[in-house]
Order: structure tokens, then sequence, then C-alpha cells
């Protein structure tokens, strides 16, 4: 019997871990087929963004990708990979494979950036230091790259250029902002998860449940409620194309053309 109750643990404890690490969701060869062009010579992150470090960065976040059914987690997969595939992609309208098969081809802000430093007590700027955006969201300003150093372990504040040297702190640095809600916006793993319940003022709003949201959450006061744009199409392309890859249905309202942004 006692032999049989260590079985059982054994195999409840397994599970867990299965649960907990998406890489039973999304494997090496369905990572390389999304981004399928990251490493061209064209790409100036050729060789920067890894499988390994994505996993062992979403390993860090508990709940990514590991929150609901299959259907959930694969979906919340599909869409951080999409929004941010979009933040980085270097694919054009004729590019081979098409333009959803360029996600991750660059790692930090092109041309000449300015420094995002404003004025800020509690993530005050390095001297010297330029926090224009880098990494899979483009991370961007020192009051977004404190808290995130914070809460991922390392002062990204004080070498902001961390986020486009480490991969893993890089994949980190996107994950955070994911899962972190900035009132009076949720966290777009909420919303993808299901967790997030529209308020009465969501709703007039016309903030819907679904992909779209998420949209509005990153780059809503210029891409949404504008009817139909081409940003806002390119952030569906890939959302569809990663879910076609991880055979997983795209759920509803996937635009923010009709949605007034978050305050």
């Amino acid at each position: 019997m006692k032999f049989l109750a260590l079985m059982v643990v054994f195999i409840l404890a397994s599970a867990l871990r299965a649960s907990a690490d998406i890489s039973s969701l999304i494997s090496q060869d369905m990572f390389n087929e999304m981004l399928k062009h990251r490493n061209d010579d064209n790409c100036p992150g050729k060789g920067f963004y890894t499988y390994d470090a994505f996993i062992a960065a979403a390993n860090s976040f508990g709940a990514f990708g590991t929150t609901g059914d299959d259907t959930t987690r694969k979906r919340e997969i599909a869409a951080f990979l999409a929004q941010t595939s979009h933040e980085t992609t270097g694919g054009w309208a004729t590019a081979p494979d098409g333009p959803y098969a360029w996600g991750y081809c660059y790692v930090q802000e092109q041309g000449n950036p300015g420094d995002y430093c404003v004025p800020n007590q509690q993530w005050p700027c390095a001297p010297g230091k330029k926090y224009f955006g880098r990494g899979p969201i483009q991370i961007s300003y020192n009051y977004n790259y404190g808290p995130a150093g914070e809460a991922i372990k390392a002062d990204i504040l004080n070498d902001p250029d961390l986020v486009a040297k480490d991969p893993t702190i890089s994949f980190k640095t996107g994950l955070w902002f994911w899962m972190t809600p900035q009132s009076p916006k949720p966290s777009s793993h909420d919303v993808i998860t299901g967790q997030w319940k529209p308020s009465a003022e969501d709703t007039a709003a016309g903030r819907v449940p679904g992909y779209g949201v998420i949209t509005n959450i990153i780059n809503g006061g210029i891409e949404c409620g504008k009817g139909s744009n081409p940003q806002v199409e390119d952030r569906i392309g890939f959302y569809k194309r990663y879910c076609d890859i991880l055979k997983v249905s795209y759920g509803d309202n996937l635009d923010c053309y009709n949605q007034r942004p978050f305050a």
C-alpha cells in the first residue's frame, strides 16, 4: 500500500510539473516554425532569441501558459508571441513565407532613439543611460525598466542594455509586462485566460474580452478605436498563424477597431 501511495504522489507531482512547463505545449520545432526567420542574415537580432531562453523566462512566471485548459494555455502562448512578434517584426507584405514568419527580427529600437527618461523619484534614470525600446515587448521608459527589473531581479534600471544582451532577461521583461496589470488596464494574462471581467465603463467603451483588448493594453492610444488599420491587422495575422501552428482556435473579438483606448 505504501508503494502504491508513493506511486500516486509521484504521478501527481509529475503531472503538476508538466502542467507548469509550457514546453509540453510548444516544442522547439514549433517555436522555430513560428519565428521562422528570426535568425535570417537580414535580422539584426540573429542568434539572440532562443527557445531555451523563452522557456526559462516563462517558467519564472508560473501562471503564464499554465492557466486554464489546453485551449486557453495555447492561446496565451500564441497571443504573447504574436503581440511581441509585431513589436519586433522584420517582415513585409511580400516577404518569403509571408509577413508573419518574420517576428523577433529586432532586439532594440532602430534609428537614433531618445533617452526615454522622465522625472521619477522611485525609478530615477541612471546617468548616461537610455531607456528606449528593447526586447520582445520593446520595454521603454525608466518607469517601466525600474519595476520590471525589481520583479525579475535584474538591475536593468542601472544597466538597461542587459535587455539587449541577455535573452532570458529580455524575455522576462516581456513577460513582466504581459503578467502585470497597470490600472486602469488589466494584465494581458488576465484577458487571454478569461479572468478579466469588463466593468460597465469597459463595456460602454466597447472593450470586450478577447485578443483585441490586449492590443488596446499595449498600444490602444495609437491603434484602437480608429477602424481597420494595418497595425492591428498585423497583430491579428501573427496571432492566427501561431494559433494554426499550435492547432488551437482563435477565440472571439480579435480586433480593437471599435474600442476606445483605456484612459
